[in-house]
């Protein structure tokens, strides 16, 4: 069983415009690479298993010692600054505390594993936090359809690398536990390169023109665990602060 409880508001210090999250050991570069990564029966790079991931709280952090590197502020615009600086995770703040969905970037961040299975027309990612999943169809358009909180998510091949894009988000969510905000016009763009037999580099870039004057990008590093299987995951469960009413769902973007 798991507890999910109300993200406590930090202090932390603004962070670079390129930044790296933490990789195996620390940094993306510890990673050992162990032998050819793996082909799929249609030729492309066997994304499927279940990885292990670093846990992401605060994408400007670029180190598992939270040391800092580069610009000491990401490029946010008038309206981001405020979005940010004005954020009390205590406060009705954090949407997670009331089991709401992490969206795309938080379940990208989360610590626990993700199993993705892979098809020549889609690539399915299975999240162990909250038992949730997303589904990237490959070279077809973007739909036309309400906004969700994991957006619309479309996948191509560029080489050996897996692209995915990803729009029409709802804005109800943030981008890691810290908080750093988003609006509505954000665009997400993920790369998947299984690098070798037992790793994957993930590249991620934040363009939201509403909330950052320019785009800006993590890495880090997956690690294959063929000994581990999801599990499922309740964020209700247990939530002592949900069932007691002491946190309740925020309030819809304006």
């Amino acid at each position: 069983m798991r507890i999910s409880f109300l993200a406590t508001a930090l202090v932390l210090a603004l962070a670079p415009t390129l930044v790296f999250g933490q990789g195996e050991g620390g940094t993306a570069e510890s990673a050992t690479p162990a032998g050819p990564a793996p082909r799929a029966p249609d030729g492309k790079p066997d994304l499927s298993g279940v990885w292990q991931r670093p846990y992401v709280p605060d994408m400007t952090k670029t180190n598992r010692d939270k040391t800092q590197i580069g610009t000491p502020e990401l490029p946010f615009t008038e309206a981001g600054l405020k979005a940010w600086k004005s954020y009390d995770a205590a406060i009705g703040g954090d949407y997670t505390g009331s089991c709401l969905p992490f969206g795309l970037m938080r379940s990208m961040n989360s610590p626990d594993p993700i199993q993705i299975m892979q098809s020549p027309k889609y690539v399915a990612l299975l999240y162990e936090q909250n038992t949730w999943f997303h589904v990237i169809p490959i070279d077809k358009p973007h739909r036309d359809g309400v906004p969700t909180w994991f957006g619309d998510s479309v996948g191509h091949w560029d080489g050996d690398t897996f692209v995915v894009d990803t729009v029409n988000f709802n804005g109800r969510t943030r981008l890691d536990t810290i908080g750093h905000p988003h609006s509505t016009a954000l665009h997400v763009i993920e790369r998947f390169t299984r690098t070798d037999a037992k790793h994957i580099a993930y590249e991620v870039t934040i363009d939201d023109p509403m909330t950052f004057t320019k785009t800006w990008t993590n890495k880090r590093i997956f690690t294959l665990r063929p000994d581990w299987e999801i599990m499922e995951y309740s964020c209700e469960e247990n939530n002592k602060d949900l069932y007691e009413g002491h946190i309740k769902p925020p309030p819809p973007p304006k």
